[in-house]
C-alpha cells in the first residue's frame, strides 16, 4: 500500500539527515567530531557581498518558504486537492535544491529524469545533459511522494503543471511566510540557490554548470567585492606571507552575524579559509571596535585556551580539525602545533601527561577546541 502524504512526511522527518548547508553549527566545517569535510586552502566565498539589485532569499527565508509549502500540501483532506498540492510540492523541492529554471522543472519526466536513489535530477536540452545532485533527505522525500498510489496514473507527466498556477502558489506561500512579494517567484529561488552554493565555497564555474548558465559572468552577477574589501583581503594576504612562519592562532575574516545580549554579544566571523569562528565579547567592545556584519577582523586565541581532542564531543563553539606538525615536550607543559587545511597554524599548550594520554604524534589528525569566550577580536 502506498503511503499517504502525512505518512510520507512523517517517514521523511524521522530519517531526515542534517544538511551541512543549513545546520548553522560553528564546527569548522563539519557538524560533528568525526572526520571533517575540509575547506579549500583559500576560500573567500563566504566573504563576498550581494549587489543591492540582486533579489534573493537568505537561509531563514528559504527555510520559511519550504515550511510553508510543506504545511500547505499536508493540511488538506480532499484527495484530488491533495494530489494537486503534492505535485506542486515536488516541483518546488526540485526548484529549491537544483536552482533550475521554472521551464526546466516543468519539462522533467519524473520517470526518467528523477533518480532518487542516486540523489540527482537530470536535465536534458538539445544535445546536452546536466545532472544536479540534491540532498539525500530531499531525494528520499520525493521518492516517498512519488510512490503514492493516486499519482500512479500521472507518472511521466507529473510535473506538467501550468506555470501560471505554480507562480500563484509561490505568491500565496511567500505571503504566508511573511516574505516580500519580489522574492515570491522561481527566479528568486534560482538566484538564492546560486548564492547559497557560492557561499559554501563551490567554485564559480561549477555553480555556473549546476545552474545551466551559459556564461560565468551571469553567475558572477550574484556576488560583489567592494574596492575596500579587495584592499583589505589583499593587504592581509601580503602581510601573512611575510610572517607565515610565526603566524599562529590567528584567523582573518569578515563578521557575518552579531547576536546581542544584555551584557555580552556573540560575534560570528567567516574566515578566508572557510572556517567559522565564534567569539563572545562585551557590548562595550562591540561598540569600541565598531563591529557589525561586513567588518573585517582578526580572531586570535591564546595557546593555553586551546584544548586538544581525538574524536571527543565537546560543547565549545569553536572546533577545528588539523594535523599535528610539531610537538615540543616539556617537563610539565608541552607545546603542540597543528596545521589546518587552509595553512593556519594553531599552537596549544597542554600538560605533558595529556600528550601521553592522547598518544599524540606528528601527523595525527586532531581537533583543536576552544570556547567562544577565549577568542579575542581585533580590527585593523
Amino acid at each position: 500500500m502506498s503511503p499517504s502524504f502525512s505518512e510520507a512526511t512523517e517517514s521523511f522527518m524521522k530519517k531526515k539527515h542534517p544538511d551541512p548547508k543549513t545546520t548553522g553549527c560553528t564546527v569548522s566545517p563539519s557538524a560533528a567530531l568525526g572526520e571533517p569535510r575540509h575547506p579549500a586552502k583559500m576560500l573567500p566565498g563566504r566573504l563576498f557581498s550581494i549587489p543591492a539589485d540582486v533579489k534573493y532569499l537568505d537561509t531563514l527565508q528559504l527555510a520559511a518558504l519550504t515550511s510553508a509549502f510543506r504545511a500547505w500540501a499536508e493540511k488538506v483532506a480532499r484527495p484530488d486537492v491533495q494530489r494537486a498540492r503534492t505535485r506542486v510540492l515536488i516541483a518546488y523541492l526540485i526548484l529549491r535544491h537544483t536552482g533550475c529554471r521554472l521551464s526546466e522543472a516543468l519539462e522533467l519526466d519524473d520517470r526518467d529524469n528523477l533518480e532518487c536513489q542516486r540523489h540527482l535530477v537530470r536535465f536534458r536540452a538539445a544535445n546536452t545533459t546536466r545532472e544536479v545532485q540534491i540532498p539525500a533527505d530531499v531525494a528520499d522525500q520525493i521518492a516517498l511522494l512519488l510512490d503514492r498510489a493516486d499519482l500512479a496514473s500521472l507518472r511521466g507527466a507529473l510535473l506538467k503543471i501550468d506555470p501560471g498556477h505554480l507562480r500563484r502558489k509561490f505568491y500565496e506561500r511567500a505571503a504566508e511566510a511573511g516574505l516580500p512579494k519580489e522574492l515570491a517567484n522561481p527566479a528568486a529561488l534560482r538566484r538564492s540557490r546560486g548564492i547559497e552554493l557560492l557561499r559554501e565555497g563551490v567554485p564559480l564555474t561549477v555553480v555556473q554548470n549546476l545552474l545551466g548558465q551559459s556564461s560565468a559572468n551571469l553567475t558572477a552577477a550574484f556576488l560583489d567585492f567592494s574596492d575596500e574589501d579587495v584592499k583589505k583581503i589583499t593587504s592581509h594576504v601580503l602581510r601573512n606571507e611575510k610572517r607565515k612562519t610565526s603566524a599562529r592562532n590567528a584567523f582573518f575574516g569578515k563578521v557575518t552575524a552579531i547576536r546581542a545580549g544584555d551584557v555580552v554579544s556573540e560575534v560570528e566571523l567567516a574566515t578566508l579559509g572557510g572556517y567559522t569562528v565564534v567569539s563572545v565579547v562585551t557590548n562595550d567592545s562591540v561598540a569600541d571596535l565598531d563591529l557589525k556584519p561586513g567588518v573585517f577582523a582578526t580572531a586570535t586565541i591564546k595557546a593555553p585556551w586551546i584544548i586538544l581532542a581525538k574524536g571527543q564531543a565537546a560543547s565549545a563553539r569553536n572546533k577545528f580539525f588539523g594535523r599535528v606538525v610539531q610537538i615540543v615536550r616539556g617537563a610539565v607543559v608541552s607545546e603542540v602545533i597543528l596545521e589546518l587545511d587552509d595553512g593556519t597554524r594553531l599552537c596549544s599548550l597542554v600538560t605533558d601527561q595529556s600528550v601521553s594520554d592522547l598518544n599524540i604524534a606528528a601527523g595525527d589528525g586532531i581537533w583543536a577546541i576552544c570556547k567562544a569566550f577565549a577568542v579575542i577580536l581585533n580590527v585593523d
